[in-house]
């Protein structure tokens, strides 16, 4: 029996990625077609940080 093939797709993003994707070229750098700061940027609005949750001090933006 021979080995099944993987179909290659697109990942399933959020809308708001629509075209994101990442490579690693061949001296290890990863390269993605989003800059960097609207990744940093969507993951801030998304993604609740555990590690600052419980603090005091920091205040909601």
């Amino acid at each position: 029996m021979s080995k099944k093939k993987k179909k290659e797709s697109d990942p399933k993003v959020h809308e708001e990625l629509k075209g994101f994707k990442m490579e690693i070229n061949s001296f290890g750098e990863i390269s993605s077609t989003l800059p960097i700061d609207k990744i940093n940027e969507f993951l801030n609005k998304n993604v609740e940080d555990k590690k600052l949750k419980d603090r005091d001090d920091l205040q909601d933006s």
